[in-house]
């Protein structure tokens, strides 16, 4: 298989079976991952913040940065690919509390909520998803046929 590595603020699409799009590193930041099984095709973005309108010049250069613009963008990419909205499986991992476990920011829990706004108003929902906690997530998503694995704490679990 071929990885693709999806870094921090970044996004990535690919309809190549023999491909994996893996990201690292989510911990407050979320790692959302749509995939298609009719058109075979999928796309992961790693967004650290919720909202683009803190730095509107970095949102353009780096979309994948923020949920707002990422995820949007993410959709804009898989439908230009021929993925219909009614059959894109959500799958959402991250949002954890790592560095603020007083909660001071929330940073975590209001990019899953974007995250979840977003979707909703596209009408898709998330089929599965491991978020919240403490623990930093590795997440792969195969295009093949839109196997989602997490890798946490020496665990490996499927969404």
């Amino acid at each position: 298989m071929n990885q693709v590595i999806v870094d921090i603020g970044d996004l990535k699409v690919s309809g190549k079976i023999d491909e994996v799009l893996i990201t690292y590193s989510l911990g407050s930041c979320i790692g959302l991952m749509l995939y298609d099984p009719v058109a075979r095709v999928g796309g992961m973005v790693h967004s650290m913040l919720p909202l683009s309108k803190i730095d509107y010049v970095k949102a353009q250069k780096m979309p994948g940065m923020f949920a707002d613009t990422g995820i949007v963008l993410l959709l804009q990419e898989l439908f230009n690919m021929g993925a219909k909205r009614k059959n894109i499986v959500a799958k959402i991992a991250g949002a954890a509390s790592i560095l603020d476990e007083k909660k001071l920011f929330n940073i975590g829990d209001r990019n899953y909520e974007i995250a979840q706004k977003i979707l909703q108003k596209n009408s898709i929902f998330i089929v599965s998803e491991d978020v919240k906690g403490t623990v930093s997530r590795t997440v792969s998503l195969y295009i093949a046929d839109g196997k989602t694995v997490v890798r946490s704490s020496g665990k490996e679990t499927f969404l």
